[in-house]
C-alpha cells in the first residue's frame, strides 16, 4: 500500500511540474560566474552568499589613463565610502531567484558614476546573455545592460 502511494505521489509530482528544491538551486546558480559587458568595458563576478546573489567589479577599462586601482567611489553620497576602490566593489546585491519566471528579482544595483542605487532584476535570455535591468520602482522605466559569460 505504501509503495503504491509513493508511486502515485511521484507520478503526480512529475506530471504536475512540482520541482525538487535541488533543481531550483541548480537553476538559481546559472548566473554565477564572470560576465563581460557588451561594451567590453566591464567584467563582474556574480556569486551567491547567504542565499542572495551579488556581483562585484573585477575588471574595467579606464578612460582617464590611470590604473584600475586608482579610481574610487568619489560620488558616493556617504563621505565615509568615497575613498573605497571601484575595483572589487560590490555593485549588485540582494537578488533572489524566482523559479516561476527563471529570473532574479528584488535586487539593488549601485551606479558609481553618480553614486545612486536602483532596483534591479536579472534574467538570462535565450542566447545565454545576462540582462541586468536597473530601474526606479517600475521595470518599464529602466535601463538594461547586457553581459556575456566569459
Amino acid at each position: 500500500m505504501q509503495i503504491k502511494f509513493l508511486f502515485i505521489f511521484l507520478s503526480l509530482s512529475f506530471f504536475t511540474g512540482v520541482k525538487h528544491p535541488a533543481n531550483n538551486a541548480i537553476a538559481a546558480e546559472q548566473i554565477c560566474g564572470k560576465w563581460e559587458s557588451s561594451e567590453k568595458n566591464l567584467i563582474v563576478q556574480v556569486y551567491c552568499e547567504d542565499q542572495k546573489f551579488k556581483a562585484k567589479v573585477i575588471w574595467y577599462t579606464d578612460t582617464g589613463g590611470k590604473p584600475m586601482d586608482y579610481w574610487t567611489d568619489k560620488r558616493n553620497p556617504d563621505p565615509a565610502l568615497r575613498s573605497r576602490k571601484i575595483l572589487g566593489m560590490s555593485v549588485l546585491r540582494d537578488l533572489t531567484y524566482q523559479p516561476e519566471t527563471n529570473s532574479w528579482e528584488n535586487g539593488i544595483i549601485y551606479e558609481s558614476k553618480n553614486g545612486r542605487e536602483w532596483n534591479a532584476s536579472v534574467c538570462i535570455d535565450k542566447n545565454g546573455s545576462l540582462k541586468v535591468k536597473g530601474y526606479w520602482h517600475f521595470k518599464f522605466i529602466g535601463k538594461t545592460m547586457t553581459f556575456s559569460r566569459i
